[in-house]
């Protein structure tokens, strides 16, 4: 097996090395930067990777085109896109 199998294969914990593009859920509310409430439990998808991954731009489909800079301790990955 190849490493990058046993790296899909891990446990996913709040901010585990998420990268771009990798589907994550909010574990709290977070304000978009446009100061709009987006509710825990809500899903996007990372965008950015700010400081080596102690924080992420996240896109959220609602509102439409919705951004929000969420610490690494906020969301959970729940998906990655194929490489």
């Amino acid at each position: 097996m190849s490493v990058e199998v046993f790296y899909l294969l891990r446990k996913d914990e709040p901010g585990v090395d998420l990268r771009e593009l990798d589907d994550v859920v909010l574990l709290a509310d977070a304000r978009t930067d446009d100061g709009t409430l987006i509710q825990a439990g809500t899903e996007g998808t990372v965008v950015a990777v700010w400081q080596d991954g102690s924080a992420y731009e996240v896109e959220f489909a609602e509102p439409e085109g919705a951004l929000a800079t969420v610490r690494a301790t906020g969301i959970k990955r729940i998906g990655r896109r194929a490489a």
